[in-house]
C-alpha cells in the first residue's frame, strides 16, 4: 500500500478501531460494576476517553501494521480490571461479565450501521461519501472483533465464559493450561488462513442480516 492510500484509509479506519476496542473494554467494567465489582470504576476506566484504555501496542501499532499490510485487522486494548471475588456470584456473573465485550461490539456494528443508513440519504455528498466508508469499517471490524473474541481460546471472551458456565473437570482444567497461550494460538491462526476460515461464514451471515435489515449498500 502506498502511503497516500494508507492514510487515507487511515483516516477512515482509525475513529471506528479506536471505539471498538476500547468500548469493548468498557463494557466489560460496566457488567462487572452491576454485578458488585467497581475495580475498574475506582481506576477510572469505566470512561469513553480512549486514551484510558489504549495499549500501545494492541490498540496502535499492531493495527496500524496490519492496516499498512492489508490483512487481517484485529487489536486490544489495556484489559479492564475484574475482580471476582467482589461479583455477588463469581462464576455466573464472570461469564455475563465475559459476554460483555463482544456484545457491546455487535451493538456498535448495528449503530454503525444506522450511521451508514443516514450517510447514503439525499444530499449526502462527498462527505456522506467518506462517512459511508467509515461506517462500513466500524461494521466490519466490529463484526470481527465480536466474533473473534467468541472463540472458545482463553483469554478470548468465549473461552472465558466456557471456563466458567461449565463444571470443574478435565476440560475445564485444559482451558485453564491453554490460557497462557491463547493469544499466540490466535496470532498463528491469522497467516495461516485459519482464522479467516472461521470467521468467514459467520461474517457474512452477519453484513447480509444487516443489508437485508436496514438495506444499506457497500458493507
Amino acid at each position: 500500500m502506498d502511503l497516500a492510500s494508507f492514510l487515507t484509509t487511515l483516516s477512515i479506519a482509525a475513529i471506528p478501531v479506536v471505539f471498538a476496542i476500547t468500548l469493548h473494554e468498557v463494557a466489560h467494567g460496566w457488567v462487572a460494576r452491576s454485578f458488585g465489582d467497581r475495580t475498574a470504576e475506582a481506576q477510572g476506566r469505566l470512561s469513553f476517553n480512549p486514551i484510558r484504555h489504549i495499549d500501545p501496542i494492541g490498540t496502535i501499532l499492531v493495527p496500524v501494521l496490519l492496516l499498512w499490510l492489508g490483512g487481517f485487522l484485529f487489536g486490544w486494548a489495556k484489559p479492564v480490571p475484574v475482580n471476582p471475588r467482589f461479583l455477588r456470584d463469581p462464576h455466573p456473573h464472570m461469564a455475563l461479565v465475559a459476554a460483555a465485550g463482544p456484545t457491546a461490539n455487535l451493538a456498535m456494528a448495528v449503530a454503525w450501521a444506522l450511521v451508514m443508513f443516514l450517510a447514503q440519504g439525499p444530499g449526502g455528498g462527498i462527505f456522506g461519501q467518506w462517512l459511508t466508508l467509515m461506517a462500513a469499517f466500524g461494521i466490519t471490524i466490529n463484526f470481527i472483533l465480536a466474533l473473534l473474541n467468541l472463540l472458545p481460546i482463553p483469554p478470548l471472551d468465549g473461552g472465558q465464559v466456557l471456563m466458567n458456565v461449565l463444571p470443574p473437570g478435565p476440560f475445564v482444567s485444559f482451558l485453564e493450561r491453554v490460557q497462557p497461550f491463547g493469544i499466540l494460538i490466535v496470532l498463528l491462526m491469522i497467516p495461516t488462513g485459519i482464522l479467516a476460515a472461521i470467521l468467514g461464514g459467520p461474517m457474512d451471515f452477519l453484513q447480509n442480516l444487516l443489508v437485508n435489515t436496514l438495506g444499506v449498500r457497500g458493507i
